[in-house]
């Protein structure tokens, strides 16, 4: 029979416990949300709302077509713009998912006889593009600054290093300045996926490459999302404008995407100016996830100390995992639940959010509640 298959599998996810279903949220939730990651609490701040609006009004509900057709519009090029400006590069591109961002940049820029040396906790979007790229990938360890020098020591030609800066799985940042360096001694050029970083590292949420002090090098590509800190819809790429332009011209998905729609675009600007008058919200989100750590360590839970706005806290087992999480949902807490296969240590675990708009009252009361579910 046709995808009988499919059965079979279905059946092998149920033994496991690693079973995954839609959960369609209302519109007025009425759980405490540690679960999403809108670090600076922007997705429903009005500014933001009003900009996607006042974008849907002025071009309509949709890019109708790809960028290189009809999809780009004036306000795709203001975006970009202030995003290069505000992350301290000197051009950007602006994609329909940072999914795809990281895909076009991983592809375009790491051509046949090229070397890819990737993070083994990178996330599942590079790993695809790792996949994708006519170069060959080699996977090193984990934040290993000298086994990416060892890789890129075997290899004469074209290279490129790409990494996390923050890591989606326990919050862990990079070491960006020993990766630079390992680059440089080989001529190779890094690519760092700053999803987790924008709005939240760096002076006044610059990322991650600003705050190393990397940001606008010739030999270093940034890829962010614009669905995290700036509530909104999206992805981008960063770098010299040599390399934007080759991704116009190379990128297969921004050539055959259509563009990201006018809404989204223009509620990420929103958010990004709103970010720039008020760079504080940074510095509170970190204080947030400081502050969960701290609480859910005191309380006796193995967390894990957070470098930017992730907190992780290990769970016994997966099925353990998804229970733990109900539990904390019929309690008003929404938090991830990550098992196997998106855990590359197989560790399951329960992840939250910190959010620069969360009270202290706020943050005590998920201490509690985690704490009180816990398996």
């Amino acid at each position: 029979m046709a995808f009988g298959w499919i059965d079979a599998q279905a059946e092998q996810r149920r033994r496991a416990g690693l079973v995954r279903t839609l959960r369609p949220r209302p519109a007025d939730s009425p759980l405490l949300d540690l679960a999403g990651n809108d670090y600076l609490g922007l997705a429903h701040h009005p500014e933001v709302v009003e900009g996607a609006a006042a974008a849907a009004r002025t071009w309509g509900g949709g890019a109708t077509g790809s960028r290189l057709v009809t999809g780009t519009t004036e306000l795709h090029t203001e975006l970009e713009r202030e995003l290069a400006a505000f992350c301290g590069f000197e051009a950007a591109l602006v994609f329909s998912s940072g999914y795809a961002a990281n895909l076009a940049a991983v592809t375009a820029l790491a051509p046949h006889g090229s070397l890819i040396v990737s993070d083994a906790g990178n996330h599942a979007s590079l790993i695809d593009g790792c996949r994708l790229a006519r170069g060959t990938t080699q996977v090193v360890g984990h934040a290993d600054p000298e086994a990416v020098g060892k890789a890129l020591g075997t290899h004469r030609g074209p290279a490129v290093v790409v990494s996390d800066s923050v890591f989606s799985v326990d919050g862990d940042a990079a070491p960006l300045d020993a990766l630079a360096a390992a680059c440089r001694e080989h001529g190779a050029g890094l690519v760092v996926d700053d999803a987790h970083g924008l709005g939240v590292l760096g002076e006044g949420g610059r990322g991650a490459p600003h705050a190393a002090g990397l940001a606008g090098a010739e030999d270093v590509v940034a890829t962010v999302t614009l669905s995290k800190s700036l509530g909104s819809q999206g992805g981008a790429v960063l770098g010299p404008a040599r390399v934007i332009d080759h991704l116009v011209n190379a990128a297969r998905t921004f050539i055959f995407d259509t563009g990201l729609a006018p809404a989204a675009a223009g509620a990420a600007l929103a958010a990004l100016r709103l970010l720039r008058r008020e760079p504080e919200r940074a510095a509170r989100a970190r204080a947030v996830a400081g502050a969960l750590h701290a609480g859910l360590t005191a309380a006796g839970l193995d967390a894990v100390r957070p470098d930017a706005a992730v907190v992780s806290v290990r769970a016994p087992s997966p099925g353990e995992a998804v229970q733990w999480a109900a539990d904390c949902r019929t309690a008003g807490l929404a938090v991830g639940c990550f098992r196997p296969p998106s855990v590359p240590d197989g560790i399951s675990r329960l992840r939250l959010t910190a959010r620069a708009d969360l009270t202290e009252a706020q943050i005590d009361g998920a201490v509690r509640v985690i704490g009180e579910t816990r398996p």
